[in-house]
């Protein structure tokens, strides 16, 4: 395998190193958007209840099912907040999943500007290659001319 070839390979690892964090990244968002949507249905039940009960103890309640009550709105709210939790939770690990990314961009980036700068010195040091060649080339049909020239006008 050449050099261009073996670069070439690291560059095609690294697109996909990118590639698999960009997939996590966005899976990460799917499920962070579920937590939000769990969070603004508790939400919505949590207002809903409260909503039901303003409307009963508008007609009077006792003692043991305002208790009740107080025990189901508490468990709805610590529902709320483990949710937002989670939330926090899902933020963070994307925060540090678009780190990744970054990261996995700038390698990739890099390593096709130290591939293409390679790939450039190859071509360059190729046509040098070509041109003495060609200069060797056309130095030693001149030397030959020149001693042909010469044996002839000495041969006059």
């Amino acid at each position: 395998m050449t050099a261009i070839q073996t670069l070439n390979k690291v560059v095609e690892l690294a697109s996909k190193r990118r590639d698999e964090a960009v997939a996590h990244q966005a899976q990460l968002h799917r499920e962070m958007q579920l937590a939000q949507d769990q969070l603004q249905q508790l939400q919505s039940y949590a207002d809903e209840a409260q909503q039901r009960w303003a409307t009963r103890c508008s007609t009077g309640v006792d003692g043991n099912m305002m208790q009740h009550h107080r025990q189901f709105m508490n468990k709805i709210e610590h529902a709320v907040d483990f949710q937002r939790s989670v939330i926090a939770q899902r933020q963070a690990q994307i925060d540090q999943a678009v780190k990744q990314v970054q990261a996995a961009e700038r390698d990739v980036a890099g390593l096709r500007k130290y591939t293409d700068g390679k790939l450039q010195a190859l071509l360059l040091q190729a046509q040098r290659q070509e041109q003495k060649q060609t200069d060797e080339l056309a130095l030693a049909i001149h030397l030959r001319q020149s001693r042909t020239m010469s044996s002839m006008t000495k041969g006059m």
